[in-house]
């Protein structure tokens, strides 16, 4: 099954959120590729939180090039190409979503050619999964995020995720002191739990916006209220700070989400840095980097959760491995992947089913990616 063309959209699809009084849009990056084979075949991938144009031009100029006519099935060949002409030093970034977005559609086309979804080629560990819910965004006040938080529990959703830190290092050009920002974290945090009550499991998120200092700080201030992790409490995920963080609170830690190698993640494990791993299938270099990681992790006896959402990529992996934990559910990016792919499994109860039909299960909408990509400059 050889490759006869692989293409790269960048586009900037606009997720429009109207809630509680709330009218904002937020506009994600994503590149969607497409690798078509000789027989006609076509597989579909997609990386996201990276420049959607930065990603398309390497796929173009360098990926296609050197994987046009080779054999599709070969996904450990191909990873290994595209990682010693993509980041042959060891980096990640740019280089890690570009091979993932490849990978994913590789994986999307050995399903369809062996007639099963990718979560059965996996492992078929189960089929569905279980959901966490990221609602609490750093744009509600208070008020909004309290009620935010009740309509997801509404809706039949046992597990929550909340943004805090609001990018505190990222906007560190603002006034705004990291002590002023952990305090109101912490409030409203506690209003979470409060209007919820004992019976949900509640999740924090940081983004990699905290000093450990500050990190720490906010940990046992909200340590009470019963958290089922701290997600990416500390910059740059850095391995040292967090294994010191992790001696310090009650509070699990999770990481991982945007790490492109697994070299990083054998880091934190041998560190005991944290108590969950999160790689993400659109940045952490596709499925074949992600079963690598996730077979360090079952060597450690630690489970791998999704973080950074993307949901229906990444339950294949979580569904198909024993290992495999949480997927995110994220409302955001849900509000974009419903754009692009168009009948997505909606969650029940908290958890999520997974597909049968053959490679990821879905496609995306010819249309609305051709209008989007020329509302983006590009035909």
């Amino acid at each position: 099954m050889k490759i006869a063309r692989i293409s790269a959209t960048p586009l900037a699809v606009p997720a429009r959120v109207q809630l509680f009084g709330l009218d904002r849009t937020i506009t994600l990056s994503v590149c969607l590729v497409e690798i078509e084979t000789g027989e006609g075949l076509i597989g579909h991938g997609l990386t996201a939180i990276a420049d959607h144009r930065v990603v398309a031009a390497m796929i173009r100029e360098v990926v296609a090039p050197a994987l046009t006519g080779e054999d599709a099935l070969a996904h450990e060949r191909l990873w290994e190409r595209m990682y010693w002409l993509l980041s042959p030093r060891g980096q990640t970034g740019f280089a890690s979503h570009a091979m993932a977005a490849v990978d994913i559609a590789l994986w999307d086309l050995k399903g369809k050619k062996l007639g099963q979804p990718l979560w059965r080629l996996l492992g078929g560990a189960r089929d569905k999964v279980p959901v966490y819910a990221t609602f609490g965004l750093a744009v509600y006040d208070r008020a909004q995020l309290v009620e935010a938080a009740k309509l997801w529990v509404s809706q039949g959703h046992r597990r929550l995720k909340m943004v805090v830190a609001d990018q505190a290092l990222k906007r560190r050009d603002t006034p705004r002191p990291l002590a002023e920002v952990i305090l109101e974290d912490a409030a409203r945090v506690r209003a979470v739990r409060e209007a919820v009550g004992p019976g949900i499991e509640l999740y924090i998120d940081a983004n990699c916006c905290l000093d450990q200092y500050h990190a720490l700080r906010l940990a046992r201030m909200v340590e009470e209220c019963d958290i089922s992790f701290f997600e990416e409490p500390l910059t740059h995920n850095d391995v040292r700070l967090m294994a010191d963080m992790r001696r310090q609170t009650r509070i699990p830690l999770a990481a991982g989400q945007h790490e492109g190698l697994a070299f990083r993640f054998r880091d934190m494990l041998v560190a005991n840095a944290v108590d969950v791993v999160q790689p993400n299938v659109i940045a952490s270099g596709g499925y074949t980097q992600c079963l690598r990681i996730a077979g360090l992790a079952a060597a450690f006896n630690v489970p791998i959760a999704n973080g950074g959402a993307w949901t229906h990529h990444n339950m294949h992996l979580l569904g198909g491995l024993a290992n495999g934990t949480l997927v995110e559910y994220n409302y955001v990016d849900t509000l974009c992947c419903e754009q692009l792919f168009p009948g997505l499994e909606k969650p029940a109860d908290g958890w999520l089913t997974l597909p049968q039909a053959p490679g990821l299960g879905f496609e995306p909408d010819a249309a609305r990616v051709r209008e989007l990509a020329r509302r983006d400059g590009r035909h």
